[in-house]
């Protein structure tokens, strides 16, 4: 039976999916108006640190669902997450800190997690989703953000016998390494969005913390740190996202990368594995002859796609993306702006530190420091200049911090492995 059709079923028996919802800001806003108009669905309880903006989004709800609920409105998340009438939780702060504390809470409280905070994932998603598990709970990505769209592709090739070469997306905003909140503004306030938030997507930290989820999921790696961020199309991408020996960029396959120009979609690689696949291939995408092909998806509905995660862990107890195990990359810190020895530096979006992808073996042998460590008081200890990857002798980290703690915990529990991307 499919998930809509289960669906059915509870708006038959009464019986929704109880949700709620942590962050009532442009994505939480938009999932909450989609969640009104999902069959047995509904939202019970809205979390944000601006109450305004909760009950904004629960009044909003309750005009546009067939069914008012009576729905939790509050400033602290941690009353959504213990309610008896919650059976879910969405994370949409996009805080690596506020992630760390609502995983613990809805561990805690036995409710399933769904994240739209890919930075708290890619910082301490090995050991919450071991643990997890282990507690006989979903703790997964979002469907709809980039990398649950491109593991959908993935899976897709991999279960016709496909050899998968690169993944990635196309890059929403043009790169700018030094963007800030302020330089971000004027273009957040058209678009009704956090300018933080804007500017984590415009300096590239959220595509390398997306590229970071994903290859985190499927085991590749960027293929330099950073990926290339080559510009190109649907033809040209193929040729370019090729080894050199191909006339490529690329020094190895199994690779995640980005690309200018295919936004907002996804995009998979692949090569038939024997004649007959390639000829079809060949024959059915009508691109001429050619050893690869790229599949691509041209969308991504971001928080409007959430709702199917919420289904199927509910449902199906499964998740939408999750990683393999041991995390394969990370997106460390490195400096946006020269920094003073005492300063105290803030975190992604801010005006400090953007975020790079580089492989989790290079991050520990460098001694770099993932981004979203960057959280609490953390004080330079140096002068650091501009482009600089921040190290521990760099700065003082916040031991005090919830995701600090959490990572910690994964460092010990998951030790770097080596990789093999065949």
């Amino acid at each position: 039976m499919s998930i809509y059709q289960k669906l059915l079923e509870r708006e038959s028996a009464n019986e929704p999916i109880k949700v709620g919802v942590i962050g009532a800001g442009q994505m939480g806003f938009g999932m909450i108006g989609q969640i009104s108009r999902i069959p047995g669905m509904c939202v019970t309880g809205i979390s944000d640190i601006n109450v305004e903006a909760a009950n904004r989004a629960a009044d909003y709800y309750n005009s546009q669902a067939a069914r008012k609920e009576s729905i939790i409105v509050t400033n602290d998340f941690r009353e959504v997450i213990q309610s008896s009438n919650v059976e879910v939780i969405v994370d949409a702060t996009g805080v690596p800190e506020v992630g760390a504390n609502i995983s613990l809470e809805a561990l805690r409280s036995k409710k399933h997690l769904i994240l739209l905070n890919v930075e708290v994932d890619i910082t301490i998603g090995s050991v919450m989703h071991q643990m997890f598990t282990n507690a006989g709970l979903v703790y997964t990505g979002s469907a709809g953000d980039e990398p649950a769209a491109t593991l959908e592709l993935f899976e897709f090739a991999k279960t016709m016998g496909m050899e998968v070469l690169v993944a990635g997306k196309g890059k929403n905003n043009k790169l700018n390494v030094t963007a800030n909140p302020d330089t971000a503004q004027e273009e957040a306030n058209k678009k009704k969005m956090s300018s933080h938030m804007l500017a984590a997507f415009q300096d590239g930290t959220k595509t390398m913390a997306e590229m970071n989820l994903l290859a985190n999921a499927i085991g590749f790696v960027p293929d330099v740190v950073g990926m290339h961020g080559i510009s190109g199309d649907l033809d040209s991408v193929v040729n370019d996202l090729d080894v050199k020996e191909n006339g490529g960029l690329l020094n190895k396959f199994g690779v995640v990368e980005y690309v200018d120009g295919l936004a907002p979609g996804v995009f998979v690689i692949v090569k038939g594995q024997n004649e007959a696949v390639a000829h079809e291939l060949n024959y059915l995408l009508k691109k001429g002859e050619r050893d690869h092909h790229i599949l691509y998806r041209p969308y991504h509905l971001a928080s409007l796609e959430t709702p199917i995660t919420i289904a199927k862990a509910v449902l199906q107890q499964e998740g939408s993306i999750q990683p393999l195990g041991a995390p394969i990359s990370d997106t460390v810190a490195v400096a946006k702006r020269d920094i003073k020895a005492g300063e105290t530096l803030d975190g992604i979006g801010g005006y400090s530190v953007r975020g790079v992808l580089e492989t989790h073996q290079d991050m520990k042998r460098n001694d770099h420091i993932p981004i979203g460590l960057i959280s609490g008081k953390v004080v330079a200890k140096k002068d650091i200049r501009q482009g600089q990857f921040l190290t521990t002798d760099d700065v003082e980290l916040d031991p005090t911090t919830t995701v600090w703690k959490l990572r910690s915990l994964q460092d010990h529990l998951f030790p770097a492995k080596t990789l093999n991307t065949k």
